[in-house]
């Protein structure tokens, strides 16, 4: 009989003891004696061979089984978090914490489990158009007009394309505060977009100022994504093109050739202005310090000449003779002082006959 239909029948798994007598004592034997710890456990033994189907040695294996299987549940918890991932544990599907890179261990399944998200890895939104790729080469662009018509400051409209690069700076806040993290990406960057275009003019838009809306519209969209706790980076927004609508363009090249135009003409205006007037004005400054000096030259003689009057007017009042034998002999030095001369003694005899030089006066009027 089975160790189980001893006890369904209400008889002692142990055996019954010598002098008969059921489990209430009522033999005429005397009373039995508890069984000892051995029996218990050779009892037991017996008993689960026959459920494992083995002899008294088979339950081994089994347990050992059983060991090993616990042992690899336990060590399913381990896991390795790789340099450019964080690990994000979950316990019951809420967040408990954020592991850095490296071998980490956690409760296994189903307690706790864990996300790997890539976070040094740059991601690409495209808002405008859409690239065409074929065996991940891009054999074209696709433009979506939705996107990339925006109006202007001026008034006007501009087709602009460009890419926004991003990466994930908190992987707990990118898991859990987004449900589409590239949708929300582009509809914030488009907004800043929409928003710094329609502070502008097209000509600035479509020349000088790329990179300030770039600049712009990278701040806008990562305070926007900040505010909505996203954990997402904007590194970059890249302006891939700007021009006006297709159905426009000619005629608006036409207009920026003739702004050209117009600024060359007016740069080389400019350019020959520089020229005269710093010339005209060093010549005028020239002539005022000519006259300036002639002025002080003039003056100068004048009150010298004054002075020079007013000396022999004083000598000439003493000494009236003197003076004015003075004065002719002062005047006689000047005018003989330029002219030829030929002096004849009146007292060396008469009969001299006065000799005109003729051929060196015809000379020196020919050199003067």
């Amino acid at each position: 009989m089975s160790f189980k239909d001893k006890i369904l029948n209400n008889q002692s798994p142990w055996g019954t003891p010598p002098g008969g007598g059921g489990p209430s004592g009522n033999g005429s034997g005397t009373r039995r004696e508890p069984p000892s710890l051995d029996d218990i456990i050779k009892n037991f033994q017996k008993t689960i061979n026959k459920f494992s189907g083995g002899k008294s040695g088979g339950s081994r294996p089994f347990i050992l089984g059983l060991i090993i299987l616990a042992l690899l549940y336990v060590a399913s918890g381990l896991y390795r978090v790789l340099p450019d991932e964080q690990g994000v544990v979950l316990r019951f599907g809420k967040y408990v914490h954020t592991t850095q890179p490296g071998l980490h261990y956690h409760l296994p399944l189903p307690f706790e489990r864990v996300l790997t998200p890539k976070v040094t890895k740059v991601n690409r939104v495209d808002v405008g158009f859409r690239p065409a790729s074929d065996s991940g080469r891009s054999t074209g662009v696709g433009n979506v007009p939705e996107e990339s018509l925006m109006l202007t400051g001026d008034e006007n409209i501009v087709d602009i394309n460009y890419s926004v690069f991003w990466v994930i700076k908190d992987a707990q806040k990118f898991l859990f505060n987004i449900q589409s993290p590239v949708e929300t990406v582009k509809a914030t960057s488009e907004t800043a977009m929409r928003e710094v275009i329609a502070k502008n003019e097209i000509q600035t838009i479509l020349t000088e100022g790329r990179s300030n809306i770039e600049i712009e519209v990278q701040e806008i969209t990562q305070q926007i994504l900040d505010e909505y706790g996203s954990g997402i980076q904007i590194t970059q927004v890249q302006t891939q093109q700007a021009d006006p609508p297709a159905q426009v363009i000619d005629a608006f090249r036409d207009v920026q050739a003739a702004r050209a135009d117009r600024e060359r003409s007016k740069n080389e205006a400019e350019a020959y202005a520089n020229d005269v007037i710093p010339r005209a004005r060093g010549e005028a400054e020239q002539v005022l310090q000519q006259a300036e000096a002639y002025k002080k030259e003039v003056v100068a003689k004048a009150e010298g000449e004054a002075s020079r009057f007013l000396a022999i007017y004083n000598e000439y009042k003493n000494a009236k003779q003197v003076t004015q034998e003075r004065m002719y002999l002062e005047t006689m030095e000047k005018v003989l002082a330029d002219i030829d001369k030929v002096i004849i003694d009146k007292n060396s005899g008469s009969g001299v006959v006065p000799y005109l030089p003729l051929p060196e006066l015809k000379k020196t009027g020919a050199q003067n």
